[in-house]
């Protein structure tokens, strides 16, 4: 891609995901995401009502009258973006690519850190650590962000989600905002999520084509591993091997679903085909 070209769609990207954080989501970022911890803000004299186990005995003896510590929401975040780069991610039904969404899911929400004041990195992974982003704040930081995610060309067509996660907790020792953007076609890394969400709030999201979900009543058709690039002829006309196939995407989706509420990691599908907002939306309208 040519510089130019590359710039005017990192451009598109910007107007649209800054209009949508500007006016959609930066409310529900914010109650959606409660920083860190508290901090102390100031001590004052005691009003009923108040905790008695904020009281601040040194400044109440000193006083000869109870005086309690106020604390303060602290605010600012490490929100990361753990983004799946394999071969699958190229794949589409419609006009959209997965990867074209996953570049506008994660252009939104990592302008919605920066009008939150959060710091935001980035890992981008196939089967194995393909590139990292230290967090940083500002305008710029984000645009490097998305110019990586159009023009990043990944060495592995794999992937590995356990990989991702431990690089993440070796990477980011304090705790952090961390959400999983992949279409989750692997498996064996419940392990890494359950210990990755104990030290970081893991949000997934799986990102799908609607084409995943059936076959085409087509005929005889070719069927490529994206990521493996094995290559199976399959009879679609036949309604079991159709029907097959269904219950086979169910179960993975299901497998995933119960993964994630067994773990108490927030999560949500996104489809290529729809409006990204309403499911992002419904995500932090819950945690808020």
């Amino acid at each position: 891609m040519e510089t130019t070209e590359l710039l005017k769609r990192v451009r598109r990207i910007e107007i649209k995901t800054r209009g949508l954080t500007q006016h959609i989501f930066a409310g529900e970022y914010h109650s959606a995401f409660k920083g860190k911890g508290m901090t102390f803000s100031e001590v004052r004299e005691y009003q009923y009502g108040d905790d008695i186990r904020n009281i601040d005995w040194n400044v109440t003896a000193r006083f000869n009258h109870p005086y309690v510590k106020i604390y303060e929401e602290e605010r600012e975040l490490t929100v990361m973006l753990l983004i799946d780069v394999s071969g699958s991610r190229e794949f589409a039904s419609h006009a959209r690519l997965k990867k074209d969404l996953i570049t506008e899911i994660s252009a939104v929400l990592a302008f919605s850190a920066i009008s939150n004041n959060d710091k935001i990195g980035a890992i981008l992974f196939s089967d194995q650590i393909e590139k990292f982003i230290p967090p940083k704040k500002g305008r710029q930081h984000i645009l490097r962000v998305i110019r990586e995610l159009i023009y990043f060309e990944p060495r592995n067509r794999g992937t590995n989600i356990t990989c991702a996660i431990q690089y993440l907790i070796n990477a980011i020792k304090k705790r952090s905002t961390a959400f999983l953007i992949s279409d989750f076609i692997d498996e064996g890394y419940e392990d890494a999520l359950k210990i990755g969400g104990r030290k970081h709030d893991v949000i997934a999201l799986r990102i799908y084509d609607e084409r995943e979900t059936e076959l085409p009543p087509v005929g005889m058709i070719y069927m490529k591993d994206a990521e493996t690039g094995k290559l199976i002829m399959v009879d679609s006309s036949l309604r079991k091997v159709r029907e097959h196939y269904t219950r086979y995407w169910q179960k993975k989706t299901d497998q995933i679903h119960d993964l994630m509420k067994k773990l108490g990691i927030d999560y949500a599908d996104i489809a290529t085909h729809e409006d990204y907002v309403k499911p992002l939306m419904q995500l932090f309208e819950k945690r808020a």
